[in-house]
């Protein structure tokens, strides 16, 4: 693709990155990636190639009848990217509060939080917690924030970071400042739920309050190579938080009590999902309430899995046995009874290396666009669509090739998407029918 893909790598993101520390000998080695990029590399503005491939995936991609699908938009469309702010270090984030503000919080690895208000940074960030947060290695920082349903009353939200010395996973709950609405209370603080990391790696770190109120949280498998944790592997025991997308109620809680297992949950644990190597971007569809979860792969595909509304949860997203449609441990033959399978998959050709996950349109901009689901790669800075034809098949396009390390994708209100790029900037996507 870009010259810039050869020099900066997978393990590359700080972020979803997917790569292992632990790569055997056999194995090529990427190289470290950098926080900026390659001088030879221009700063990026607005990308605006469309792609002319109709459908780009390695392999069928299989029909799910679950939910309808979604309405088929004009055939053709360009999409492109505007910058709208930048000057950030290593943002890792980007959403909205949902109070009619129109602001925009973007999150920076270190352990800072910045608002964007009437198209202007303001100076003083929203939180700095910068010496609670360990982001020496690629994939630890500040890496998400999700504002409590009812926040324009309530006041709460939720950041996920590793914290210092020992980079365990930490979600804890902050208030606004009772006498400014862009400061938050640095001494609110609750921590909710912690959870040992036993690599660098791997650390998931999205949050998201579901359409059922409860909070979702992404967690990695705990890092290394091909998860060898135990006899099975973190993702595929239950019993451990690692590897798993999990679900927990934090309303009506106490300081003694900060949360509690929805009774709802399949396994009577704080568990929603299994199966996962490193679901560093996940959302819901605000029209449908379906799940999106993009999972990072080992060494050669990158998934979008999917679960439906209906769903009752505890799906099995195969990891490590599989990884995308394809078998990983055995290489061959791998038993999948019971797995609950990708709807769209990638190879590492073209230099991608690690999927970022994004957000199905539902923007008053560009109604063409509703119901389509857009992701992303961090190392190629590629960007598809996904969406199902009128008989349920899910069809993957590639629409956009950008210079940017993807390291998230985020929703304003309104439901218009933007793209973060860990190089410091935000942009907004657009696009335009074709006649």
């Amino acid at each position: 693709m870009r010259l810039r893909f050869a020099l900066v790598l997978c393990l590359g993101l700080m972020i979803a990155a997917c790569r292992s520390t632990e790569t055997p000998a056999a194995s090529p080695t990427r190289p470290a990636p950098t926080a900026t990029r390659p001088a030879s590399s221009p700063t990026p503005r607005v990308a605006a190639t469309l792609m002319p491939h109709p459908t780009d995936t390695s392999a069928p991609l299989p029909t799910d009848t679950n939910s309808p699908p979604t309405p088929t938009p004009p055939v053709n469309f360009t999409v492109a990217l505007q910058e709208i702010a930048s000057g950030f270090t290593r943002p890792t984030d980007v959403t909205n509060s949902d109070d009619d503000t129109g602001r925009l919080f973007v999150v920076e690895q270190p352990g800072r939080i910045k608002i964007v208000k009437d198209n202007q940074v303001l100076d003083q960030p929203f939180l700095d917690i910068t010496d609670l947060v360990l982001s020496t290695g690629n994939e630890q920082g500040l890496l998400s924030v999700a504002f409590q349903p009812g926040y324009r009353h309530n006041g709460l939200f939720f950041v996920d970071y590793t914290r210092q010395p020992d980079g365990a996973t930490v979600v804890a709950r902050y208030n606004v400042s009772a006498d400014d609405p862009d400061l938050a209370d640095p001494n609110s603080a609750l921590t909710i739920l912690t959870i040992a990391q036993p690599q660098t790696n791997h650390n998931g770190g999205q949050l998201q309050f579901g359409p059922d109120g409860y909070l979702y949280i992404g967690m990695g498998d705990g890092g290394g190579q091909g998860d060898r944790h135990g006899p099975i592997g973190n993702a595929q025991n239950r019993q451990v938080l690692l590897g798993k997308l999990l679900r927990i109620d934090v309303t009506n809680t106490t300081e003694s009590q900060p949360y509690v297992v929805p009774f709802s949950n399949p396994f009577g644990n704080e568990v929603w999902a299994f199966g996962l190597r490193n679901p560093w971007r996940f959302s819901f569809d605000r029209a449908t309430d379906d799940l999106y979860i993009a999972d990072v792969g080992q060494n050669n595909y990158e998934e979008v899995d999917y679960q439906p509304t209906q769903s009752a949860g505890g799906e099995n997203y195969g990891w490590r046995i599989m990884e995308g449609l394809h078998c990983y441990d055995p290489v061959e033959g791998c038993d999948q009874t019971g797995l609950k399978l990708p709807v769209a998959e990638y190879s590492h050709d073209g230099g991608n290396c690690a999927i970022t996950g994004g957000y199905v349109y539902r923007g008053p901009s560009f109604s063409w666009l509703s119901g389509i689901y857009f992701f992303g790669d961090y190392c190629s800075g590629t960007i598809w669509s996904l969406q199902r034809d009128s008989s349920g098949a899910w069809q993957m396009t590639r629409r956009l090739e950008t210079n940017l390390n993807i390291s998230s994708f985020g929703e304003d209100q309104g439901g218009d998407i933007y793209v973060v790029d860990l190089g410091g900037a935000i942009y907004r996507l657009t696009s335009a029918p074709n006649p």
